[in-house]
């Protein structure tokens, strides 16, 4: 059962601007991925269930944020049915992430109160996702539309909120044409969670990244 209301995890999300986005399937490297984002500030993680087993892994990596990560906010991303979306919220899932505009999605998880974001690419399936109980909806992928796509929906929409996933990286000059075209916050992925050249993740790397990253974002709201 999720810790966090909607409005609270969308107060977040607003508030720090960032959610990262990661999936592995070994909790132990899981736990020392989330731990590094941790450190460096953020407060949310999209867990990007793409694998077998992933709501194993997500369940245990949960239970590992409750007991010892006081205030990180557990989300699912990557989820495409109403089944999927509730065997996580089940686990813990405080947030869930959808790469396409699902109905029976959003039924699920307003009944429960938990923030749904779903993967839209057009002013009609944003309004629609609005209209079906939508706090923040996504942008993906983010990089084929565009900062400018925001600044165009935020003219006859300014109430809409977006988050871009997808083409985002955590340098001043790509954060600055987000968040100044108006973007809520933004997902971040492969760019933030970075992996050395043996392949093994990067920890003190991601740990400096998420700084960085929020410190940039805090003065572009100053």
């Amino acid at each position: 059962m999720a810790q966090y209301s909607r409005i609270e995890v969308a107060h977040v999300m607003k508030e720090t601007g960032l959610v990262p986005l990661f999936f592995h399937n070994d909790l132990e490297v899981s736990k020392k991925v989330l731990k590094a984002c941790y450190n460096g500030g953020a407060r949310l993680l999209e867990f990007t269930a793409r694998g077998d087993f992933a709501h194993e892994v997500f369940g245990e990596l949960t239970k590992y944020a409750v007991a010892e990560l006081p205030g990180m906010i557990m989300g699912v991303g990557s989820v495409t049915d109403a089944a999927s979306a509730s065997r996580f919220m089940a686990l813990g899932a405080n947030f869930i992430v959808t790469p396409v505009l699902r109905e029976d999605i959003a039924i699920v998880c307003n009944r429960r109160k938990v923030l749904w974001s779903p993967g839209c690419g057009s002013l009609t399936e944003i309004a629609r996702a609005e209209e079906l109980g939508c706090e923040i909806v996504k942008l993906f992928p983010g990089g084929i539309y565009g900062p400018n796509f925001i600044k165009a929906i935020k003219g006859p929409q300014p109430w809409t909120s977006i988050m871009p996933t997808g083409g985002v990286s955590p340098t001043k000059e790509n954060l600055e044409a987000w968040f100044n075209a108006g973007a809520t916050c933004v997902g971040m992925g492969s760019k933030l969670i970075q992996k050395k050249e043996n392949g093994d993740f990067d920890l003190e790397k991601i740990e400096s990244l998420t700084r960085e990253a929020l410190q940039i974002i805090k003065s572009l709201r100053i």
